[in-house]
């Protein structure tokens, strides 16, 4: 490789570092995509949303931190606005999340990563088409059964069901046509680099289409 070739390369990778992205990091519950996010976070010095919700705090939360915690009438009065990028019901409880925290980051050049569903997935996409989707899935429907045993410790009847939930939210996924990678997460650490390998090379291709 020639030196002009490889400071152009570096050029880009540099002002790669200041390109704004926002990134939707999702998959099936048991599969990994929380220990992934925390340290793409941590790889990517990235930002991670905070959720905007309406369940009761526990003395464990931090305001702000873990979620912003709100009553159901300030929640109603962010989604009748639009102040929200997406919402939903789970249990009783709302959770969105807010657009201008979002926004502010992007326009910092900051890389933005939301853990949410399917269903949170295309919300954004709707209000953000620009967004990068990662769906992460597990190497076989039986090591993601096996890992729901292994975490919960609740009946096989619940656990059933939450496998076939998972399984749906997969189907789902791939048919949405909303995701931009598809990354199975067989070694963790493997996963985890080609996670950072695929929003890095993301960041550069944007910079290049400029």
């Amino acid at each position: 490789m020639s030196q002009e070739l490889q400071d152009n390369i570096d050029a880009i990778r540099e002002q790669a570092k200041s390109q704004g992205l926002l990134l939707i990091i999702s998959g099936p519950s048991g599969v990994g995509k929380t220990t992934i996010t925390t340290q793409v976070v941590k790889k990517l010095e990235a930002a991670f949303s905070v959720s905007m919700t309406t369940r009761p705090m526990t003395h464990e939360d931090v305001d702000g931190r873990d979620y912003h915690f709100v009553s159901e009438e300030q929640f109603r009065q962010a989604v009748a606005s639009g102040d929200l990028l997406e919402w939903a019901e789970v249990f009783g409880n709302l959770y969105g999340t807010p657009r201008g925290a979002v926004v502010k980051q992007l326009n910092e050049g900051k890389i933005v990563i939301l853990e949410i569903d399917v269903e949170g997935a295309i919300l954004v996409k709707q209000n953000m088409p620009e967004a990068f989707a990662l769906f992460v899935l597990p190497p076989s429907e039986e090591e993601l059964l096996g890992r729901l045993r292994k975490r919960q410790r609740e009946s096989e009847e619940i656990i059933l069901r939450r496998f076939a939930k998972s399984k749906a939210e997969i189907e789902r996924a791939k048919a949405s046509s909303v995701y931009d990678c598809f990354l199975t997460n067989d070694i963790l650490e493997h996963t985890i680099q080609e996670a950072v390998r695929v929003v890095e090379s993301e960041r550069m291709r944007r910079v290049i289409a400029e």
